[in-house]
């Protein structure tokens, strides 16, 4: 959620899209340009894939989706909705530099598309690449001088490298463009990651004057609560939870702002809504345990205190099993089947219950012709997850 302490400016104004090389990508073995192999009826198989993978993420099943999106892009690798959808997913969990050429390929194919652009951007601030960022959006600020998104765009590229020019340049985009919230509203959060918190809850202000925006109001209660006030932090936070009811992260700061005040009830109630909400966020079980601690429950504070570690140990595995998912998938892509088939290896060793790794495990199998272990890997992958079901084929994949 925007506005969250930590969270870069980048990612408060992109929610990702992209893509890459999809399957029926071969590399030849002299390491020439990739030559696309297209099976009969691909594109509507792909537009298929993509609509499921849209459904799926809706429903909350983002691993599914990802692994749809993958096989959606292999079969139409020159569709930006596609890549755009797959680089979006592929950000999420964090694999960035798959995720930059999906950025890449969805430009390519929709060079004018705003969003791919700046999506490529943010991603590239996002993997601490920010010269390369900055290069490419002042390129697109020049060649557009009167485009105040385009310069907008280059505010965020500049956040992360230099702070001070950031800032000249979203007061620029303001002064060309007033009611530009985004502009607005990443001027607030630089200003509070810099400390300037007055300037910082002035500007958020206007952005509510402006619009009401929950992650406003939730980055107001933030910058209220470093600020040290209690009372105004309170109101903003609950601001938000009007505006967004199921904003988990607007209730875990409810609870600790009632914690530092020792409204043990109030604190626990906050907290305990919270994690109905979002019950997989360790940081949220921990302000719990140290609530019911000081309130002399201390037998559910060290129960808190042990699903909190639980949650955190199980959050880094599984995010090591997707980003080695993403790594091979991206290298099935490219028709290194072989390296693929050893990321995901590497996947189901940290994770051996993470279903696309077996799923796209199938799909290198498949590529190197060993059908039987590829139905095996398709059927642990159904029974992990049984919407991970393998397309229909109208003819296979060729061997790298």
């Amino acid at each position: 959620m925007c506005g969250a302490p930590g969270e870069t400016i980048a990612a408060c104004t992109q929610q990702g899209s992209v893509a890459g090389a999809g399957p029926g990508v071969e590399v030849n073995q002299g390491g020439g340009k990739p030559a696309a192999f297209r099976p009969e009826g691909a594109d509507a198989r792909a537009r298929e894939a993509y609509r499921r993978a849209r459904e799926w993420q809706a429903r909350g099943d983002a691993d599914g989706a990802l692994a749809l999106l993958w096989q959606a892009s292999g079969l139409a690798p020159g569709d930006a909705d596609i890549q755009t959808a797959l680089a979006e997913a592929l950000e999420r969990v964090g694999a960035l530099d798959t995720a930059i050429e999906a950025w890449r390929a969805a430009l390519a194919a929709r060079p004018e598309d705003r969003k791919a652009s700046r999506g490529l951007v943010l991603a590239l601030v996002a993997a601490g690449r920010s010269p390369e960022a900055v290069t490419l959006a002042r390129a697109a600020a020049e060649a557009a001088p009167k485009d105040a998104d385009a310069l907008f765009t280059l505010g965020l590229a500049q956040s992360e490298q230099d702070v001070e020019a950031a800032l000249a340049t979203l007061r620029h985009v303001l002064a060309r463009a007033p009611d530009h919230t985004l502009a607005r509203y990443n001027l607030a959060l630089l200003l509070n990651r810099v400390d300037r918190r007055d300037e910082a809850i002035a500007e958020l202000m206007r952005v509510i004057a402006l619009e009401a925006r929950p992650e406003a109001n939730y980055a107001l209660g933030v910058a209220w609560w470093h600020r040290g006030e209690a009372a105004r932090a309170t109101a903003a936070f609950q601001a938000t939870i009007a505006l967004e009811p199921r904003h988990a992260e607007a209730y875990h700061k409810l609870g600790v702002v009632r914690a530092a005040e020792r409204d043990w009830d109030g604190a626990a109630a906050a907290l305990r809504r919270s994690l109905a909400l979002r019950p997989d966020v360790p940081e949220v079980h921990v302000s719990l345990a140290r609530v019911l601690s000081a309130s002399g429950d201390e037998a559910g504070a060290r129960a808190q205190l042990a699903e909190g570690e639980r949650l955190r140990q199980e959050s880094e595995r599984e995010h090591e099993a997707r980003v080695w998912t993403a790594l091979g998938s991206a290298r099935l892509e490219h028709g290194d089947a072989i390296a693929a088939l050893d990321a995901f290896r590497r996947a189901l060793a940290i994770r051996n219950t993470y279903a696309p790794a077996h799923f796209q495990m199938g799909r290198a199998l498949e590529r190197l012709g060993d059908a039987d272990a590829a139905e095996g890997a398709y059927t642990r992958a159904r029974q992990l997850n049984p919407r991970l079901v393998r397309g229909s084929r109208t003819a296979p994949e060729r061997v790298p």
